[in-house]
């Protein structure tokens, strides 16, 4: 029986017959299910006699297995050197210590404040009307530091943050880790039972809440343990009418604060610097906690795998709150960048705010990318520049590619994890790559790509034996991970923090392939494959077939339980507007000229596609609404 484990996939041909697969459905193993088994250490290879034999001349060394970065064992084994020479001493390890003057833990927090001594006149804010300089972005986050300082918060700590993208969700990643406290981002999407379990889990101290959101913070305080400290923001740019919950203003509890306050700089790099959690479609949220190392290695690969220039210019489509806006809030001040602030997204709003500041940068799900190629012609903005458009979650379909292009946008793939600190891998275009047609390019786009450079490691293995799968662009194994923009670990959950590093990697549960050419392509999610027949069925590649219909904006796959088959795919489709005739039978036919006849939905239903904040499909809730399907 097929499984969802990383192993290559058979197939049968759409001519070929297929026997009924019983009417239980097949079990759903998990990638992880052996996770127990993984994390066993090896044992360490015990020295060989040879250890002990007087050594060969170096020229005649050659590296032991050890450097190769395989299997298991891999995490343990001294891979950075060779066995030491008997009797000799390193020079290099002698009076070569490590002192204050040669050595600094990596903080993002040193990045603003080169910023604003190199350039305190420029433009760092724009939010509405208002405009802060980075000197002024510096001082205020040193007074909001100053203000928490004054309240008791320090090393240990979680202030909380319930913010859309204003200027206090920026002060707020400087401003917070400031005092050697740990910056939480609320996602401003959530119920109030799962924000309640955020502030009781993570045991925040303060909670700075925009009025937007009052109604459901009023809720979650209600329903929450902790009792932090509210402070209520009341944007003076866009008024919200919501109740003020806290015991003082935004504004006024800075003003209280020190401007010339002097930053704690974490004494170790390891040192939480903000913790974000997952999205929780089963069960409860994990804590994922991001080391001060990672965030600036972060803010320095964002700006290599944006290739941003001096001075860039950047708008905030991508929620502040999602992985620390891909840590972004960073990666600005490190070239001293302009932060255009957008609190609702709407495509007469993005487009005004590119032609009015010049934008050349932006990120956003394929969800942005949708409502802007989709926008009626009265609210979109002539661009006579190019827009660098970085977006993850799913392949951008060639349609959607050749939209964003005419309409003035290079669009860049990227993929991560909120435990890789947002996007870690990124397709790296090739310039023999533009002499392909518009299919050809699309497939290239379509790849995630390559390692991010503040990434060790990236690979594909069968998840059972932990060796790599072949770079055939076929077989298919779990996506793995190994660098410093990996996530020190999960909040109070040690065997999940086990289980997703066992074997020395972290286990994305996304289930890819790799190409020869060192380019990784997700095929699905572990928990998304469609298991029909006993065939693997990726829900991706039906996803994408679909999408190549002119009248399909969003398209979700999922499976279906079925008597005959186990599972069957099926469709929810949300039409463009204007394409309210297409029905599912034509949709249905349109898929059988691209697929296999086993990989194409028996059902086809034509809904609003629930998302998340930041525009990735909620499967887990369209399985349920299956179940209602005759």
């Amino acid at each position: 029986m097929a499984s969802r484990k990383g192993r290559k996939r058979t197939g049968t041909s759409a001519g070929k017959s297929r026997k009924p697969a019983k009417a239980k459905k097949p079990a759903r193993k998990a990638v992880r299910k052996s996770a127990k088994k993984r994390a066993a250490a090896p044992k360490a290879p015990k020295a060989s006699a040879r250890a002990t034999a007087k050594p060969a001349p170096l020229r005649n060394v050659r590296a032991p297995k050890s450097f190769v970065r395989r299997g298991a064992a891999a995490a343990l084994r001294p891979a950075h050197r060779l066995k030491p020479i008997i009797g000799r001493r390193n020079p290099y390890d002698t009076d070569l210590d490590r002192n204050p003057a040669n050595y600094q833990p990596l903080t993002p927090l040193t990045f603003l404040e080169r910023a604003a001594r190199t350039f305190p006149d420029h433009i760092a804010i724009v939010h509405g009307q208002q405009r802060f300089t980075y000197a002024q972005f510096f001082e205020r986050s040193r007074k909001l530091a100053s203000a928490l300082s004054q309240r008791g918060i320090g090393k240990g700590d979680t202030v909380a943050v319930m913010l859309a993208n204003t200027p206090p969700m920026l002060e707020a990643h400087y401003g917070v880790p400031m005092t050697g406290a740990v910056l939480n981002t609320l996602n401003t999407r959530l119920d109030a039972a799962a924000l309640a379990f955020i502030l009781d889990h993570g045991e925040a101290k303060v909670l700075i809440t925009d009025r937007e959101f009052a109604s459901t913070v009023k809720e979650t305080l209600k329903l929450a343990k902790a009792r932090p400290i509210v402070i209520d923001y009341d944007d003076p740019q866009f008024p919200q009418t919501g109740e003020m919950l806290g015991e003082i203003e935004y504004e006024a509890f800075i003003a209280d604060g020190d401007p010339a306050f002097e930053p704690l700089l974490p004494a170790d790099e390891w040192d939480a610097v903000s913790l974000n959690y997952t999205s929780g479609t089963t069960g409860n949220p994990k804590g994922v906690v991001f080391h001060h190392r990672g965030a600036a290695l972060m803010g320095y690969g964002n700006v290599i795998a944006a290739n941003m220039p001096r001075h860039p210019v950047y708008l905030w489509t991508l929620p502040m709150f999602h992985c620390n806006g891909w840590c972004f809030p960073w990666s600005l001040s490190v070239l001293a960048g302009t932060h255009v602030c957008l609190r609702w997204v709407r495509a007469k709003a993005i487009y005004d705010a590119i032609a009015d500041h010049k934008v050349t940068h932006m990120c956003g799900a394929p969800i942005v990318m949708s409502t802007l190629i989709n926008a009626p012609e009265n609210e979109r903005r002539e661009i006579p520049w190019t827009v660098q458009f970085i977006t993850a979650a799913a392949p951008p379909p060639e349609a959607v590619l050749a939209g964003m292009a005419d309409a003035g946008f290079n669009v860049t793939h990227v993929y991560g994890l909120t435990e890789t600190y947002g996007p870690a891998v990124v397709n790296e275009w090739k310039e023999d790559w533009d002499a392909l047609d518009k299919g050809g390019r699309a497939a290239k786009k379509a790849r995630q790509g390559v390692r991010y450079h503040a990434l060790d490691a990236l690979t594909v293995m069968d998840p059972e034996t932990m060796e790599p799968t072949p770079a055939d662009g076929e077989t298919l194994g779990e996506v793995m991970f190994r660098g410093n923009i990996v996530m020190k670990g999960y909040l109070k959950n040690p065997k999940a923090t086990q289980e997703a590093f066992a074997g020395g990697w972290f286990h994305s549960g996304d289930l890819g392939v790799m190409h020869a050419d060192g380019y990784i392509q997700l095929k699905d999610r572990s928990k998304d494959i469609i298991i029909s027949g006993g065939e693997n069925i990726s829900s991706l590649e039906v996803e994408d077939a679909l999408m190549q219909h002119p009248s399909v904006m969003f398209v979700a796959v999922v499976a279906k339980d079925d008597e005959k088959w186990g599972e069957t795919p099926c469709a929810f489709v949300e039409k463009k507007p204007g394409h309210e005739n297409v029905t599912a039978e034509e949709l249905i036919a349109f898929c059988r000229e691209k697929l296999a006849r086993y990989k194409c939905p028996r059902y086809v239903v034509f809904a609003e596609i629930p998302k998340t904040s930041t525009g990735k499909m909620q499967k887990f809730k369209l399985r349920e609404r299956t179940k209602e399907i005759a």
